[in-house]
């Protein structure tokens, strides 16, 4: 199990990417791969004995894929069932752990100088908090509040980000 990767987490987004379209295992970690950036590429040795369970559960089915000559899973209706019922678990898991994440931006300090972007922080909390207020008022939310939200949201990353790659140029001057 790849360290920091959350218990049930890989079960759940293989049954999340069946859901969407029968899938072969190979596809399913270059989604995930992709999804993450890079920085998870789950093995074949932990995406086939999941597929296995999944089979031996009646939850997925191979498929014949006569075209491509991969194997691929499509899940049966328990399979989309079982799938529903972990939406729900983690549903109440987020609900739960809401109160959380505003903590977890605040961060625990232990670098040398605790000032260090404590301003910043409280201004992420407070976006946070707004956040999560918004998603509890999804079902509310029209297609250009929505839009809004993206805009708000792409326009703080650009500027944020003209930042960290700022920072980034003064490093690499520096080792010059």
């Amino acid at each position: 199990r790849t360290a920091g990767v959350p218990r049930g987490l890989l079960r759940f987004l293989v049954l999340k990417y069946l859901v969407e379209k029968p899938m072969s295992g190979a596809e399913i970690v270059e989604i995930i791969e992709q999804k993450t950036g890079g920085r998870w590429k789950p093995s074949s040795g932990s995406i086939y004995p999941l597929l296995g369970w999944l089979q031996d559960k009646g939850f997925a089915i191979e498929v014949s894929a006569v075209d491509s000559g991969m194997k691929r899973y499509s899940l049966t209706d328990k399979g989309k069932e079982f799938f529903k019922e972990q939406v729900r678990v983690g549903q109440k898991f987020l609900e739960k752990m809401k109160w959380l994440a505003p903590m977890l931006i605040g961060g625990f300090d232990y670098g040398s100088d605790p000032e260090n972007l404590l301003c910043a922080k409280e201004s992420a909390k407070r976006v946070l908090e707004t956040f999560i207020q918004l998603d509890s008022k999804k079902d509310k939310l029209t297609k250009r509040d929505n839009e809004k939200i993206a805009e708000i949201l792409d326009k703080s990353n650009a500027q944020l980000r003209k930042i960290v790659e700022k920072i980034d140029e003064k490093k690499i001057s520096q080792l010059k």
